[in-house]
């Protein structure tokens, strides 16, 4: 497959200026000028024709998206490391390749996760809110007290490259770390957090619970009003993984009764339309899914991909190749 303008590409989103002027560089390329989330009905129409189709965690590429666009289709590339969007088995069948852009974004989403905990620890939000509505009329010992994070213990589900990236900024707070995998990791790689080979014990320890695991099928759900009970009253709750991985009325319950003192959210079941009842609650810190919106760090993922394609067009496996 060599390089050559003649590659016709579909870009459903909009990337950074550099990657998009490297791909306008090296293939024909077609973009959703409007930058909006298609249906996978839309994304089949938009992008026939296309050999490299380039999505986000925005579209889905069911087995019918990938029925539509062959026999042309050649290479899914999206940016995001998760993959439940794309129809992988699909993809194997009908012969073309899926690229994801593995190790270029976990310092961003830990800054992200230690964001979360500081503004839900600290009541960030509604700080800034009172500020903005000009309702703050001086100092008082007792306005807006919150929880400090030196001294409380951790707890991070999923001690993989993001959660370790977290575990290497919550340690200089003074915070004590402990995790569970499903194995535990090398005493070098484990960063002297404590192991708990289940996640009930892990629960039972967390302070503050970190959500940094992959989204997998059994991950579905997982913090419901069962597993929330198992925390220490008053925990904080965080998530950068993937918002189908909490029970979002358990959640809600949990923080309007504040049996959790708070919870700092980046991510959502069925983003961007979330549960309006999370709007209404004083005790939640959340932001719209910016874990890895750094320059940097989307310029990285976009060349990670742009590299894999290379990669496939000297005949070569890229490191960053699911299918």
């Amino acid at each position: 497959m060599p390089t050559s303008p003649a590659i016709r590409a579909y870009a459903a989103r909009r990337f950074t200026q550099a990657v998009e002027q490297t791909m306008d560089a090296r293939y024909a390329v077609t973009r959703n000028m409007a930058d909006t989330a298609l249906a996978p009905e839309a994304l089949a129409v938009a992008a026939q024709g296309c050999e490299y189709l380039v999505v986000s965690l925005t579209e889905k590429v069911t087995a019918e998206v990938i029925a539509a666009l062959e026999p042309t289709l050649k290479v899914i590339c999206t940016l995001s490391v998760g993959v439940e969007h794309v129809d992988l088995e699909a993809a194997r069948k009908a012969g073309v390749k899926v690229l994801n852009t593995p190790d270029v974004l976990s310092d961003a989403t830990a800054e992200i996760a230690v964001l979360l905990m500081l503004g839900a620890a600290r009541r960030a939000a509604e700080g800034a809110r009172m500020i903005r509505d000009n309702a703050w009329h001086g100092w008082t010992p007792t306005q807006l007290l919150g929880q400090q994070l030196s001294g409380r213990r951790l707890g991070i589900l999923g001690l993989g490259r993001i959660g370790k990236e977290v575990a290497k900024r919550a340690a200089p707070f003074g915070m004590k770390i402990h995790y569970h995998n499903r194995r535990p990791l090398p005493p070098e790689e484990a960063l002297g957090a404590v192991y708990h080979d289940t996640s009930d014990g892990l629960l039972a320890v967390s302070d503050i619970f970190c959500i940094a695991a992959p989204s997998t099928p059994e991950l579905k759900g997982f913090l419901n009003a069962e597993r929330i009970a198992r925390l220490p009253k008053d925990a904080i709750v965080v998530n950068v993984a993937r918002g189908d991985m909490v029970d979002d009325d358990a959640l809600i319950e949990a923080l309007q009764s504040r049996r959790l003192f708070a919870a700092g959210l980046d991510v959502y079941r069925g983003e961007p339309n979330m549960d309006p009842r999370y709007r209404t609650l004083d005790n939640l810190f959340a932001i719209p899914h910016m874990g890895s919106a750094t320059v940097e760090t989307r310029d990285a993922m976009g060349f990670v991909l742009l590299d894999g394609l290379l990669a496939l067009e000297r005949g070569e496996t890229p490191h960053n190749q699911l299918v």
